[in-house]
């Protein structure tokens, strides 16, 4: 529920609120506009229900939050949240791009991807050292390896960096080398994962799972925002359909959808989407018409020889080609990237 202040509560009015929240065994969340406090009750609301709260000084109202997604709703929190990454804001007027390769291969490859997109308009790396395969005998990443690499490019080219991670034990070793943990679809309800994920500090994207309606990732990211971390990105990667033209089905018709029922940015995968590097560079500018506040694709120098999904890696010079046409599309829209 949400306990909405008075113009005129006093420090001692909040406070008392704060305080009766977290004796009834929830977590307060505070926000504090230029008018009003709003608190946040997070938890269990029944242990609420006998507690005369719009009878306390410098209660206005006390409002429920009828979603089943309570923290990361839009009942929770009107204004769009924006997520900072080492002087990188994703949410914002500015659509992010974040490129790299899907593996990490070895050091030269890395870096001379990174350099590239780099210039041609990304600005977070990305890049896999650990890798989910359907095949236990496909490349599965170079592990730590890819990680001391990943971190060099990040010194290298002043580049924040992103990566998956797919098991709890691997957190503390993955967060001393990436700015951002991504979640990938067959991990978006590891519910262990995900909850102690949302008890570090560290900016989470978080991808739709394979099959997950838009409710199920919203229910995801408030596994992440109920232990207390709500810097949460959401990125829509396709869905399987009975369609077997492309690799899934990217619903774009999520994008608005989603930013209707929550405050948390939304980016597009369209190399996951689509499989098929002859449409991700349309389904790129088709998710920044949408609303998309970013993109995330993968680029490799010969996608024919890539040890992973070269099939939907675009060539650098692919790559540049896209964002120019990515720049008018958010032109259009009173964006920039």
């Amino acid at each position: 529920m949400i306990i909405v202040m008075k113009p005129d509560a006093a420090k001692k009015d909040v406070e008392h609120v704060i305080k009766t929240i977290r004796d009834m065994k929830l977590r307060p969340h505070i926000s504090r506009g230029k008018e009003r406090t709003i608190i946040g009750a997070i938890g269990d609301e029944r242990n609420l229900a006998n507690i005369p709260l719009t009878t306390f000084a410098g209660v206005e109202k006390v409002l429920p939050i009828l979603s089943p997604y309570k923290v990361v709703s839009r009942e929770f929190k009107k204004e769009n949240t924006l997520i900072r990454i080492n002087g990188e804001t994703i949410g914002g007027k500015r659509v992010v791009i974040m490129a790299g390769p899907c593996s990490i291969e070895g050091r030269d490859m890395l870096l001379s991807i990174g350099k590239k997109v780099k210039s041609a308009g990304a600005s977070i790396l990305r890049g896999g050292a650990f890798k989910p395969r359907t095949s236990p005998y496909s490349f599965q990443g170079m592990g730590k390896e890819g990680l001391e690499l990943l971190k060099e490019a990040k010194h290298l080219l002043h580049m924040p960096v992103v990566t998956e991670i797919m098991d709890t034990r691997d957190i503390d070793l993955i967060a001393d080398y990436t700015d951002l943990f991504q979640v990938g679809a067959r991990n978006m309800q590891n519910f262990s994962l995900l909850k102690e994920l949302g008890s570090t500090n560290k900016p989470i994207l978080l991808k739709r799972g394979l099959s997950a309606t838009i409710k199920e990732l919203l229910m995801s990211a408030e596994y992440i925002a109920s232990k207390g971390n709500e810097k949460i990105i959401l990125c829509e990667r396709g869905i399987r359909t009975f369609e077997t033209e492309t690799r899934n089905t990217l619903d774009l018709n999520a994008i608005p959808v989603i930013k209707k029922l929550t405050h948390l940015p939304v980016i597009v995968d369209p190399s996951h989407g689509t499989g098929r590097r002859d449409i991700v560079a349309t389904m790129s500018m088709a998710a920044i018409a949408a609303g998309a506040d970013g993109i995330i694709v993968e680029v490799h120098e010969h996608p024919d020889k890539a040890l992973s999904d070269g099939e939907q890696s675009l060539t650098p010079d692919e790559f540049k080609q896209m964002v120019k046409a990515i720049g008018r599309i958010a032109h259009a829209i009173g964006r920039t990237i």
